[in-house]
């Protein structure tokens, strides 16, 4: 999912305020070392903190379904995880860097939500809509603390915060769907001698509308007075 993260990110920064002005985009650490090396205008996203956003965590599981409704599997809710970057620009001048920035905020601002659309491979197969924060209050550690940890000088910085989600569980199987039922009517003694069993196919979910459902319901009706015992033929969905 991080790789996946790096992308949009990069196509993001590649267009919008910067489109077009061959500014090149990094995800290194921005050390001395590497700044000494930096001879074209760069615009750095350090991924430097990883962890889970607790106040997203949900229990239970949702169902997968089939065209009929069916359901088919069982999945568990994902857990979301706050990437956090930061985003420096190194050029040879200080000027140039804050239009830099300037451009990156320009960039980035308006996209609080990526939709999937927006996403690349496992993380748009989600269908899930991914936050994203600029400039705003990081938890966990400070800029100042990363830049002494890398051994640079501090320089002006964005905090990019991506909130992405990754499948905590695999799915599990619901068991085979229901396909056919069997119905016994009980005699008025409430046995089931001599009660032939009568098989009914299973109809999609919704399928029994209007004047079906009115006769659906006299059946029922009728079946109750008399008193009625019914069973799956094959196990539950």
């Amino acid at each position: 999912m991080i790789h996946e993260v790096d992308e949009v990110l990069k196509g993001l920064l590649t267009g919008g305020a910067l489109a077009g002005t061959g500014v090149e985009i990094a995800f290194e650490a921005p050390t001395r070392d590497w700044a000494a090396r930096r001879n074209s205008p760069t615009i750095d996203a350090y991924l430097y903190d990883i962890r889970e956003d607790v106040k997203r965590r949900e229990s239970g599981a949702t169902p997968v379904r089939d065209e009929r409704g069916a359901v088919l599997r069982l999945r568990r809710p994902p857990r979301w995880f706050r990437l956090s970057y930061l985003v420096t620009a190194w050029t040879k001048r200080p000027q140039d860097e804050h239009r830099m920035l300037a451009a990156v905020l320009a960039t980035l601002v308006p996209h609080e939500l990526l939709l999937p659309e927006q996403l690349t491979g496992s993380l748009a197969a989600l269908g899930l809509t991914v936050p994203l924060a600029v400039a705003g209050t990081v938890e966990g550690r400070s800029s100042a603390d990363v830049w002494s940890a890398l051994g640079g000088e501090l320089k002006p910085s964005i905090d990019v915060v991506v909130t992405v989600p990754i499948p905590s569980f695999p799915e599990y199987d619901a068991g085979p769907p229901v396909e056919e039922f069997a119905v016994r009517v009980r005699a008025t003694d409430g046995t089931l001698d001599g009660s032939p069993e009568r098989h009914r196919p299973r109809r999609p979910a919704g399928a029994v509308t209007g004047a079906g459902a009115a006769g659906a319901a006299g059946s029922a009706g009728a079946a109750g007075s008399a008193g009625s015992a019914a069973g799956p033929v094959a196990g539950p969905e």
